[in-house]
């Protein structure tokens, strides 16, 4: 019997927590089966006001969340907002916590099409661009694949890395085909193991006290998947569904749409490398083609 994955979805976590005396977490009050527990928002430094990164999706209840983290920190204000790219659970929550803290500098990596449906004052950062606080220096990595825009942050005191969607703390994330980028994405698990990372700080999920194994186990899962991909083109699985059916057997079938999307972004690479053609349009969608080996 094959065994069942571990899954974010009915996974629970406190609504706030303290995984560092740097570090103080609040959860986003999103729960889904995409986010699990919600999204993580994380309070960093040491001092009066410390940096927020990334904000949750808006819900109403977040905020009295955030201000009981605020008083588990110990601190009394935001000194500003960081996010990790422009996906609406991470981005979302920024107007509700402005209207409620007043306006806050917001920094990221400009992104085209998920910028402007929030309409937001935003500061640009890139790839190792410095953020200072009391008691926290960040760093940013641009480390795109799940999204375009995608940046992990290196809390450098502790030589540990808030990682976004790009490494969750239960599970795997989803490499959207139209946004997303797979071998985008494998380049940038190898720059973050190249950070040789203590702990892990994730978006969704706990926090990942030995950032060294969970890359490596990152990696070689989608190695395998990859393989997986390949095996079931070779038994005559053509359609992206058909894959899923194979490979995610174990999995919820409400979760197979999203699966479906990997698969499909592993497709993308695999043709990039010459290893599978797609039979049908070459603009077309990857859930719209048939596949076969090259």
């Amino acid at each position: 019997m094959t065994a069942k994955p571990p899954l974010i979805l009915g996974l629970e976590m406190p609504d706030v927590d303290v995984w560092s005396e740097r570090v103080v977490v609040g959860l986003g009050q999103n729960p889904s089966q995409f986010t699990g527990p919600g999204t993580n928002t994380y309070l960093i430094g040491t001092g009066e006001e410390r940096i927020l990164l990334d904000t949750g999706s808006g819900h109403p209840e977040y905020i009295p969340v955030l201000e009981r983290a605020l008083e588990q920190a110990g601190c009394r204000a935001i000194q500003e907002i960081v996010l990790t790219h422009g996906h609406p659970d991470h981005i979302g929550g920024v107007a509700s916590i402005q209207a409620h803290f007043g306006k806050l500098k917001v920094s990221k990596l400009p992104d085209p099409l998920f910028d402007p449906p929030f309409d937001l004052d935003i500061s640009a950062i890139g790839d190792d661009a410095r953020l200072e606080t009391e008691g926290a220096h960040l760093r940013a990595l641009h480390t795109p694949g799940h999204a375009p825009d995608h940046l992990c942050f290196v809390l450098e005191e502790e030589r540990s890395v808030f990682t976004g969607d790009n490494v969750l703390g239960v599970g795997t994330t989803v490499i959207p085909s139209e946004t997303g980028d797979l071998g985008a994405y494998m380049n940038s698990l190898a720059r973050l193991q190249g950070e040789d990372p203590t702990s892990l700080y994730p978006a969704h999920g706990p926090v990942i006290r030995d950032g060294r194994a969970k890359l490596k186990e990152y990696i070689a899962h989608r190695n395998e998947r990859e393989a997986e991909i390949l095996a079931a083109v070779d038994g005559g699985a053509h359609q992206i569904a058909e894959m899923v059916a194979i490979i995610y057997a174990a999995y919820p079938v409400s979760l197979h749409v999203a699966a479906g999307q990997s698969v499909g972004s592993h497709l993308l690479k695999l043709e990039a490398e010459g290893a599978v053609v797609r039979n049908g349009d070459p603009e077309a969608k990857p859930t719209l083609v048939s596949w076969k080996r090259a």
